[in-house]
């Protein structure tokens, strides 16, 4: 039976970073995802400049591969009023498909473990973990990060209680051909949901919006839907009309839940979506997965470097460390979500905020942070 450090399961954003980080400072990991490289996923693709130079640090600089420099900021209500505003700190838009892509290849040069695989439980015991694998068996860690993203069957393992919540929600994304700004990232508010519109590596368009699964499925697909809801959006006709899918069909995915979660469930350490979803008026979900990652590997190279810190000081610093990054932006999430439910309320917000930009920028510097340090 193999044994590591630490086992991280999944491959997305957060377990790459976290497996890369790691590998800087000679730390054992193993990684598991059940996926292969490189795919599409369902994202808004926006990420905010204040990870860029620890992502530079990993030995992936975004712009090399194309990524598109975001400067500016627009919103839209329902009725298709809008305002815009400067970007604080900035940031940049590239596909998953390219980011996710290029972290695993820089893994794969540092020859750190991965394994496509699923986990199908997770035991504590003894201040060991046992993890079962679907195909590969049995593998022992001193600690797991749980990487998994938004939901997973071990969330139900694990007996987490943001299960027993409802999830409402249902996100569509597609890449297009189409004209937008290169460097303005756009959230367009319709009845029942938000779009993010960005452009992304060789100037093709990210659209990817999220609705309640209630207003939905009141259509029959996808293309009723935007048709007769999007649509009444000027800003999303107009850009929807003259684009050009590039996929074969849009991805979906539903079971949606901005519920709050547990950090820590059974000594199994969360970060990414795993450990919380931001709100997508906040548009800064990637960010999180990267800052969140770094947060615990930081930790867990204190704990075997050091070797001063016990497992319950490492966990109650990590709750504490994001708490203190997080929380507002959570927090502030949930408050423009609510602001938005109603038309008349949203195009209030708009028109407040049209005559008050700088508002605009104190709520993005609400849902951002400051740079973080290289390694």
């Amino acid at each position: 039976m193999s044994s590591f450090k630490v086992v991280i399961v999944g491959g997305g954003l957060a377990g790459l970073t976290a497996s890369l980080h790691l590998s800087k400072y000679g730390i054992q990991s193993l990684l598991v995802e059940k996926e292969e490289y490189p795919r599409h996923k369902v994202c808004g693709e926006y990420i905010s400049n204040e990870v860029l130079p620890y992502l530079i640090s990993l030995g992936m600089d975004p712009f090399s591969y194309g990524a598109k420099k975001m400067e500016h900021f627009e919103l839209s209500a329902v009725t298709g009023d809008s305002c815009m505003s400067d970007l604080p700190l900035g940031g940049f838009s590239l596909s998953r498909y390219t980011l996710d892509a290029a972290l695993y290849e820089i893994l794969k040069q540092k020859e750190i473990i991965l394994l496509h695989d699923t986990v199908t439980d997770i035991k504590f015991h003894g201040d060991l973990f046992r993890l079962e694998l679907k195909d590969k068996g049995t593998v022992k860690a001193k600690f797991v990060l749980g990487a998994y993203g938004k939901r997973s069957s071990l969330d139900t393992k694990l007996k987490r209680r943001f299960m027993n919540s409802s999830a409402p929600y249902l996100a569509v994304k597609a890449h297009y051909k189409g004209d937008y700004p290169d460097n303005v990232v756009g959230l367009h508010n319709f009845y029942g949901g938000y779009c993010g519109v960005s452009k992304i590596e060789n100037g093709a368009l990210n659209i990817c919006y999220i609705v309640s699964y209630e207003e939905f499925k009141k259509y029959r697909n996808i293309e009723e839907f935007e048709e007769k809801v999007l649509f009444k959006n000027k800003f999303l006709k107009n850009i929807l009309l003259n684009a050009q899918m590039l996929f074969d069909k849009p991805l979906a995915i539903s079971q949606i839940s901005f519920e709050s979660k547990s950090l820590i469930e059974d000594h199994v350490i969360m970060c990414g979506d795993a450990a919380g979803m931001i709100h997508p008026l906040c548009g800064n979900g990637m960010s999180m997965a990267i800052l969140s990652a770094r947060m615990i590997s930081d930790l867990l190279v204190e704990y075997f470097n050091a070797k001063s810190m016990t497992r319950e000081q490492l966990e109650k610093k990590y709750r504490v460390l994001w708490k203190k990054a997080f929380s507002s932006r959570l927090r502030t999430g949930r408050v423009l979500s609510r602001l938005f439910e109603y038309k008349q309320l949203s195009l209030f917000v708009i028109n407040y905020l049209k005559s008050y930009p700088a508002v605009i920028e104190q709520i993005i510097k609400r849902t951002h942070g400051k740079p973080v340090e290289s390694l």
